[in-house]
């Protein structure tokens, strides 16, 4: 009866959190910046009996909410940031709301709003049983910035917890059996000496020259780097005026391996580069990492756990008209791209381009995969499960202007309130423990980790780059 309960307590209150994802989407804020939705978010809880702490890891966009007392804590994890220059209207054609504006184009509204979701229906569950343990709520500001929860995990806000569930808007349902990347994100910034480019050029020390060189350096680097590991970058700064030799000048850099070991051995090679790139234009180089995520590790006993709660969640189904949007924003991706998204590996069984089934696929499971998160730190933390549910149409990629679209309607709605119940149903299972089930984890989690202990990708002396400026006041909202 208790899980019974759950999806009728669910169902019954299923605008106000509808409500919530809306709101979210219509005031899209970029990382370290999402004042709205980390304010709203964190008034939902404390309306309904959780007590809550701001400022976590110096952040002040972080928080958490936690209700109940002992043992076992159980974490959920939600994220509420937007994307640059992805602002969409909920049309099946292009139609940005602001020019250049931020959109959820990675579905961060219904990420976080789930997870607040999930942890409400809970704590109605645990007081009409009177069940103990704690459940928290992480609000994870920055995730696409990459180190939002390194900045949380430094604090050591995830230490005590016993176990982690998390989820992400896709296009499939699925269970998160792959591996994203390690992550490292380190600008460089050279120093030289400027002179009129055109009177006095021998003059000058060109930071910009500099920065050129290391590029190159970069892309001779590609040759002899382990396969599948990635190097991107963006010159920052290049100067101000052809005709003025730069004295200042930088680039960003992404770097990306199979694991952080990869990634920081090849962090040091490209320190090397830059080094060398500095000497040959007699400029001085300094660097700051901004991100140090490491590479998730899916957790083969909470996933299965997760997977489990299919019956219990209920069936959802599409409507014709969401059909017909799905349909009609699918015409405007190019056919190559749907035909790859049709051979992914998370997407590989859907049948339909709204696929309600549940995958449980292990034939992939440790298979590393492109992207990266900084769920990846949890992941390193405590045992972490994690599902994708069908919040768009398969062959919609993530940050594009139809993902915005999508995750904005009834079809991510649908797909955010599915994600909700099984994260519920699953904490509620922790929480009783018949089957030992946290135990199974943990041994899984131990034996994943090697001996290896966490250790922040991003050095205690980098400070989160929180904008200056007072928060809004929760009641303002």
């Amino acid at each position: 009866m208790g899980k019974s309960n759950i999806t009728k307590w669910m169902d019954e209150n299923e605008a106000k959190f509808t409500d919530l994802a809306k709101q979210i989407w219509e005031n899209p804020e970029l990382g370290y910046n999402e004042t709205f939705a980390s304010t709203l978010q964190s008034k939902t809880l404390e309306e309904a009996g959780f007590e809550v702490t701001s400022g976590i890891g110096d952040v002040p966009t972080a928080f958490v909410a936690q209700y109940g007392k002992g043992k076992p804590v159980i974490g959920i994890l939600g994220e509420f940031d937007a994307l640059p220059g992805l602002s969409q209207d909920i049309t099946p054609n292009y139609n940005p709301i602001v020019a250049n504006g931020p959109g959820h184009g990675c579905g961060h509204n219904l990420l976080g709003t789930a997870g607040v979701n999930a942890v409400i229906a809970l704590k109605e569950r645990m007081e009409a049983e009177m069940l103990p343990g704690t459940i928290r709520y992480y609000g994870c500001p920055a995730e696409e910035l990459l180190s939002g929860k390194t900045f949380m995990a430094r604090a050591g806000i995830f230490d005590d917890l016993d176990c982690a569930l998390t989820w992400h808007p896709g296009t499939v349902n699925t269970t998160a059996n792959f591996r994203m990347q390690a992550l490292t994100a380190i600008e460089f910034y050279f120093s030289g000496r400027t002179s009129h480019a055109g009177a006095a050029p021998h003059l000058g020390r060109s930071a910009l020259d500099a920065v050129e060189l290391m590029n190159v350096g970069a892309n001779y680097l590609r040759e002899h780097v382990v396969d599948g590991t990635r190097i991107h970058y963006q010159i920052t700064n290049g100067g101000m005026a052809p005709n003025v030799v730069p004295d200042k000048a930088s680039v960003y850099y992404f770097l990306r391996g199979a694991d952080r070991k990869q990634v920081e051995e090849l962090e040091e090679r490209l320190i090397k580069v830059a080094q060398g790139a500095a000497m040959m234009t007699e400029t001085s180089v300094r660097w700051e990492i901004k991100a140090g995520c490491y590479e998730t590790l899916p957790n083969e006993t909470l996933n299965e756990l997760m997977y489990r709660q299919e019956e219990a969640a209920g069936p959802f189904t599409f409507t014709q008209e969401e059909e017909k949007f799905a349909e009609e924003l699918l015409q405007t991706v190019d056919p190559s791209v749907l035909a790859d998204a049709k051979n992914h590996l998370m997407s590989a069984n859907a049948s339909k381009m709204l696929d309600t089934a549940f995958y449980h696929n292990m034939s992939h499971f440790g298979l590393s995969i492109g992207g990266s998160s900084d769920v990846g730190d949890v992941s390193w933390i405590v045992p972490m499960g994690q599902i994708m549910t069908t919040c768009a149409p398969l062959g919609v990629q993530f940050h594009t202007w139809q993902a915005t679209a999508s995750f904005g309607s009834s079809i991510g709605l649908k797909g955010m309130h599915y994600s909700a119940k099984i994260m519920a149903l699953s904490a509620y299972e922790l929480l009783l423990d018949q089957d030992g089930i946290l135990e199974k984890a943990k041994a899984e989690f131990k034996e994943s980790t090697k001996g290896i202990s966490y250790k922040p990708g991003i050095p205690a002396n980098v400070k989160p780059p929180v904008p200056k400026g007072e928060a809004i006041p929760i009641s303002a909202i």
